[in-house]
């Protein structure tokens, strides 16, 4: 009898630390689909007989089960999503190029590290840009013919105005808004603030995407002459979208929890439900990306954080900005070394068809942070 007990002692131990963990793990499942990005080779894909990606192995824990049905009910779309990864993972990069904090990824399924556990800004822009980069790709790649599941745009048909007319092929914004909707907004859990934050950054990053597209015209007439002209919505380049990211990240506005009922209703974040810090400040608009944590310290490495510090980065020593030694490297100082490169110069072309160039060696002087 007394040993009965202890068994379900420690079974009922086993079960409230299963659930210790899993309550952890919910925070840190926000934006695990991330990792696909580092795991999405040919070993890991279901092809069909024409050797076209259709999905991720079902045995891949990355994905959550909504996840993968939605791969499976758009065949081909795997791979935009991890091709929007690429793009939005290389634009903030380029973004941070200077800052302090430069988007440093890593090869784990973790792609973007610790960071994202805390709800600063920075971790508001890694949410924005990587929905932002699913959207792009999906849209794209509909007008493609890459997925199945949708085709270009052909809703706007017909005159448009006194000397041009709607057709060609409009990038499919809306299905990619959609479809990044469901895809990525399924990995968030809870109703708390943190939950709310992501949701809301999430549909940030889709809204500019969709705010930004332009019209794009053809001309038709004889010898050019531009009588009459076909046009069609153009999705903007991903750099817009980075760029107006990265404004939005410097304007981003620090939220807290307004608890004006519930929203369970809908799985997508309710504004009302975020009202900025200080109430001196207007409320955030859905563009707007929000956070309700402070940043860490990116001068020093912190293994708690995940911060890694700028010791070892290249610094502009004659700038005063972000990029300047003084404030990258945050007053410790820097060294400079020198270095030779050698590149292809003074190259000419022959006819026909061979490029010929010459190897120039200069010296180049680089500031390193201590």
């Amino acid at each position: 009898m007394r040993s009965l007990a202890l068994l379900l002692g420690v079974k009922a131990a086993c079960i409230l630390l299963v659930s210790s963990l899993s309550g952890t793990g919910a925070v840190n499942n926000s934006g695990r689909w991330w990792g696909i990005v580092n795991v999405a080779s040919s070993s890991n894909l279901l092809t069909n007989s024409k050797n076209v990606q259709l999905v991720l192995d079902p045995s891949l824990a990355l994905l959550s089960r909504r996840q993968r049905r939605l791969i499976r009910q758009n065949p081909g779309i795997l791979h935009a999503i991890a091709a929007g990864l690429h793009t939005a993972i290389k634009e903030c990069k380029w973004q941070f190029r200077n800052r302090r904090w430069n988007c440093p990824t890593t090869h784990s399924p973790a792609i973007f590290g610790k960071i994202v556990n805390r709800g600063c800004r920075e971790t508001a822009f890694i949410f924005a840009i990587t929905s932002a980069g699913v959207t792009h790709a999906v849209a794209r790649s509909c007008s493609e013919g890459a997925i199945e599941s949708c085709t270009c745009d052909y809703r706007r048909r017909g005159p448009g105005g006194p000397d041009w007319h709607w057709g060609g092929c409009s990038d499919n914004v809306d299905f990619g808004r959609m479809f990044s909707r469901e895809f990525v907004d399924s990995s968030e859990r809870g109703r708390d603030l943190r939950y709310l934050t992501n949701l809301h950054n999430n549909e940030a990053g889709r809204m500019t995407v969709s705010s930004e597209m332009r019209q794009e015209c053809k001309c038709h007439g004889m010898s050019g002459s531009c009588t009459v002209r076909t046009c069609w919505m153009r999705l903007p380049s991903f750099r817009t979208v980075g760029d107006f990211l990265k404004d939005r990240f410097d304007g981003a506005s620090r939220v807290v929890y307004a608890n004006k009922g519930s929203n369970r209703a809908s799985h997508r974040a309710d504004p009302r439900h975020l009202e900025p810090e200080n109430p001196a400040h207007k409320p955030p608009s859905a563009m707007d990306l929000v956070y309700f944590e402070k940043s860490p310290n990116f001068c020093s490495y912190n293994g708690k954080t995940g911060t890694l510090g700028t010791s070892g980065r290249t610094c502009n020593s004659s700038s005063p900005g972000l990029d300047g030694c003084e404030l990258l490297c945050c007053g410790r100082g820097f060294k400079t070394r020198t270095e030779s490169v050698t590149e292809r110069c003074h190259c000419t072309f022959h006819w026909c068809c061979h490029v010929s160039c010459l190897n120039c060696t200069s010296t180049r002087t680089l500031h390193q942070c201590l």
